[in-house]
């Protein structure tokens, strides 16, 4: 996929990129697999805002996406690379050798034409799914199951992988994008490659309208607020935040502030994801 400019005519399109689209294939979706997407404005049944910065954004149809992969040892061949609003990847849309259809993530090197297929015989080949007992030592993949049947939880987003490092027992040592080692099942499925769509990072929106068409509504900065507002609100002119450490408008501690509390998984982390590198 290339990234497509736009000529600077506005300021708001200077150093504005978008997509190109070149790997779609389809323009319209499967109707048979699509939901109505009912939207909350991030407001829960009381009808009170509980997660911020949500509301408006352009019309969207869920697309049901087969996480599971599990109609083993039958062939499908793949028939379009279509457009999910709802995701950073693209789909691909497979027609089962008995007539069936499904969505799955589509993965790099996937093309109009190629075959897949999921279960323990299927080969190692871009999109074909398989136990993690059957992968290889090295082999790069994507949709990784936490539970057997449950489907793909891990590494969905556009450009993810994750790297099979070794085998032990039960269990297999898997590297996330993070960098971050953990114990997988060697009974849960993956998905062979690369998540497609790879420049979706390179992506600059360049301007406050297109995060409304996406559903994001604008965020203030807490230093601009009054103290009863935000934490690090008030002072005449700017100020900094004043306090040990900066923190949320509801007074905890933010920005690299570890709230994971998750005992019950913590024997399959082996490693912790690093610092991210700029």
């Amino acid at each position: 996929m290339a990234v497509k400019k736009y000529k600077p005519t506005t300021p708001g399109q200077r150093g504005m990129t978008g997509y190109s689209f070149e790997e779609i294939t389809k323009e319209k979706p499967e109707r048979s697999l699509l939901l109505p997407l009912r939207k909350s404005g991030g407001r829960n049944m009381y009808g009170r805002v509980t997660v911020r910065h949500r509301g408006g954004g352009h019309r969207r149809h869920i697309r049901i996406v087969d996480f599971k992969r599990d109609k083993h040892e039958i062939p499908a061949r793949v028939a379009a690379i279509e457009y999910d609003p709802n995701r950073t990847a693209r789909l691909a849309l497979l027609h089962y050798a008995d007539g069936e259809k499904r969505y799955i993530i589509a993965p790099m090197d996937l093309r109009v034409g190629d075959t897949v297929m999921s279960g323990p015989s299927a080969e190692v080949r871009p999109g074909n799914s398989m136990p993690i007992s059957n992968i290889p030592v090295g082999t790069l993949v994507h949709n990784i199951e936490l539970k057997s049947g449950r489907g793909g939880q891990l590494v969905r987003a556009a450009g993810g992988s994750a790297q099979l490092l070794a085998k032990e027992g039960d269990y297999a040592q898997v590297r996330m994008p993070s960098g971050e080692v953990r114990l997988v099942r060697q009974v849960c499925y993956a998905t062979i490659g690369q998540v497609g769509n790879l420049d979706h990072s390179n992506i600059k929106l360049g301007k406050a309208g297109r995060k409304r068409h996406l559903g994001i509504r604008p965020a203030v900065r807490g230093s601009a607020m009054s103290p009863r507002d935000h934490p690090h609100g008030g002072g005449e002119g700017r100020q900094p935040i004043g306090m040990p450490g900066p923190k949320s408008p509801w007074g905890k501690p933010t920005l690299g502030y570890k709230t994971r509390r998750n005992k019950k998984t913590e024997k399959y982390i082996v490693r912790r994801r690093g610092k991210k590198r700029r």
